[in-house]
């Protein structure tokens, strides 16, 4: 059995308090109250998600050395800010378009099975002393997570000034996803070499 790595100082910092940003994104994506409204119920959903990221790219921003994840961080930073922000200025037109009792069953089961997948990598990633690396790792599941939410509620009848920017969303983290993953990689081929 290996022994578990001994965690600096710096590092249980960094990691309580992504521990706390993600008991609160659970927290609000999980307490909703449902309508009967798809593009409402994701609207709240969402927004948790995406401050999420937001807050998890400022913790690593506190520790990192690191040029290329301080440059994706502050880019998720930005775009995430810009996503809730489009969100927060169509929430109260979109509640208007309803869906049938069985179009929100098919959304929350499908809702229900993507976020728990998510929250347990979320909540149990391996955990590195690299900071960067523990970012990346959590980031990467968080916008796998995200790319699946949006592509779920793309499948019913939602509002139209929705369908825009889930298209950008999905985009978007598809991009940082391919960005996240290289540098990962190259993080941990000189974590090895080390």
């Amino acid at each position: 059995m290996a022994k578990p790595i001994e965690l600096s100082n710096v590092t249980k910092a960094y990691l309580e308090e992504y521990q706390r940003i993600l008991k609160k994104m659970m927290q609000g994506m999980t307490y909703v109250t449902i309508t009967c409204s798809i593009s409402e119920n994701f609207i709240k959903q969402i927004i948790p998600h995406q401050v999420a990221a937001i807050q998890m790219s400022e913790n690593v921003l506190r520790y990192t050395t690191n040029i290329p994840v301080q440059n994706l961080a502050l880019e998720i930073i930005r775009t995430h800010t810009e996503m809730v922000e489009s969100l927060e200025a169509i929430q109260n037109r979109c509640c208007v378009v309803q869906n049938s009792e069985y179009e929100l069953y098919e959304y929350m089961c499908a809702y229900k099975e993507i976020t728990e997948a998510m929250f347990n990598a979320m909540c149990a990633p391996p955990v590195s002393n690299s900071i960067n690396i523990n970012y990346l790792r959590e980031m990467i599941v968080h916008h796998q997570g995200g790319i699946r939410l949006a592509q779920n509620v793309l499948r019913f009848c939602i509002c139209q000034e929705l369908i825009p920017i889930l298209r950008c969303m999905i985009q978007t983290l598809c991009e940082q996803l391919e960005v996240m993953e290289k540098l990962l990689d190259s993080l941990q081929k000189c974590d090895c070499e080390c």
